[in-house]
C-alpha cells in the first residue's frame, strides 16, 4: 500500500513539474517572438508550478521593462534578488532602473555589490559605475 502512495505522489510531483518547465519554455518562445502578453501568462503560469522560479521573474521584469512599467520591472527585479542574491542581470538592470530614477546611492550601492561577486556583468558594472560616479558629482 504504501508502495502506491509513493507511487501516486511520485506521479503528481513529476507532472507539476514538467508543467511548470513547459509553461517557462512557452513563455521563452513568446517572448523571443516578442509576444509580450502571451508570455507575461506563460511565465505567471510558471510561477504558480514554481514560486520560487527566478527566471520567469526575471523574464517578467523585461516584459515590464519594454512595457514601461518601471513599478512592475522593479518588483520582480526584487522578487529575483530575494530568491538569488547572486543573480548578476537582475543586480544590473535594478541598478540602471535606480539610475534612470535619479537613486543614485541605490543604484551605486548595488554596482558595488555587483562588482564584488560579477563573472558575466563586470565590464557593463564597471561602465555603470563611472556613469553613476559621474552622476553624484554633478
Amino acid at each position: 500500500m504504501k508502495i502506491i502512495q509513493l507511487l501516486i505522489i511520485f506521479l503528481i510531483s513529476t507532472t507539476k513539474l514538467y508543467a511548470g518547465n513547459y509553461y517557462f519554455k512557452e513563455g521563452v518562445e513568446f517572448f523571443n517572438n516578442n509576444q509580450l502578453n502571451k508570455a507575461k501568462f506563460k511565465f505567471e503560469q510558471d510561477i504558480v508550478f514554481n514560486p520560487k522560479s527566478e527566471k520567469s521573474y526575471l523574464y517578467l521584469s523585461k516584459i515590464y521593462n519594454k512595457q514601461d512599467k518601471q513599478d512592475l520591472e522593479k518588483k520582480n527585479l526584487n522578487t529575483v534578488i530575494l530568491l538569488n542574491p547572486l543573480n548578476e542581470e537582475a543586480t544590473y538592470n535594478l541598478a540602471k532602473l535606480k539610475l534612470n530614477e535619479s537613486d543614485f546611492t541605490g543604484s551605486k550601492k548595488l554596482i558595488d555589490q555587483l562588482i564584488s561577486f560579477c563573472k558575466n556583468y563586470c565590464q557593463k558594472s564597471i561602465s555603470l559605475k563611472l556613469e553613476i560616479e559621474k552622476s553624484l558629482k554633478k
